[in-house]
């Protein structure tokens, strides 16, 4: 009997144990317990925890609670992947989320031996394992010892025109659409910062937002309502 069907054997022997199901359920509503009330938190814009900021992990989710809707974003990803591991036919999809960020965590966790979440975060890695494990029938194929029956290759030597011609014409658009996303940036530097301010409609209310970020150290989000604030007052 080969590797795969030693597996093979293995997972249906595992699968169609009463208790492992049980244990199967409780490994995902542990974790989606574990993703439900920190997602909220970010989605909300709250600061995650009352670390004071010279605590190295303060320190950390301090810096990313001033990420703007970076922040916002990494709540509603873990709420979506806690609402995927609700549902069996969306549990793989919801573990793919998960184990990427609790990965993440549980690295973090490690390198500024931060307590709250030091067995945890390891733990919560552990079980994304174990669902991938369990749903062995689902993702066997990616696998690459398990790989399945191939049609052949017939060469084509014809030059695929539309689609390069579609590769070019979205790489412009996305560079124009990034380029011309943001009416002001907070630049590298403060000295490539007001470099946008001659083309700004308030000059001296884009340098004092480059003056707030590199010198003063404000929020970006509160110096950017500032700023708009005083082009508004300027129109008006």
């Amino acid at each position: 009997m080969g590797f795969s069907e030693r597996l093979e054997s293995l997972h249906a022997k595992t699968v169609s144990n009463r208790w492992m199901r049980y244990f199967t359920t409780f490994t995902r509503f542990a974790l989606i317990a574990g993703f439900l009330p920190p997602g909220w938190v970010k989605i909300i814009g709250e600061r995650f925890t009352d670390l004071h900021n010279n605590q190295p992990m303060g320190h950390y989710l301090e810096a990313l609670h001033h990420t703007g809707y970076y922040y916002t974003f990494v709540g509603y990803a873990q709420i979506l992947a806690a609402l995927l591991l609700l549902f069996p036919r969306t549990v793989v999809l919801g573990v793919l989320i998960y184990l990427p960020i609790i990965l993440n965590i549980c690295i973090l966790s490690l390198a500024v031996r931060f307590e709250g979440s030091l067995l945890t975060a390891p733990a919560m890695v552990v079980a994304c394992i174990y669902l991938l494990c369990w749903n062995y029938d689902r993702i066997k194929y990616i696998l690459p010892f398990n790989t399945p029956p191939t049609v052949p290759v017939v060469q084509n030597n014809k030059f695929p025109i539309k689609f390069f011609a579609s590769i070019f014409l979205t790489f412009i658009l996305f560079v124009y659409t990034i380029t011309h996303m943001y009416d002001i940036l907070p630049r590298n530097t403060q000295n490539d910062c007001v470099t946008q301010c001659d083309d700004s409609e308030n000059p001296a209310a884009c340098q004092e937002f480059c003056k707030e970020i590199h010198t003063d150290g404000k929020d970006l989000d509160e110096s950017l309502d500032r700023y708009f604030r005083k082009l508004e007052g300027k129109k008006q």
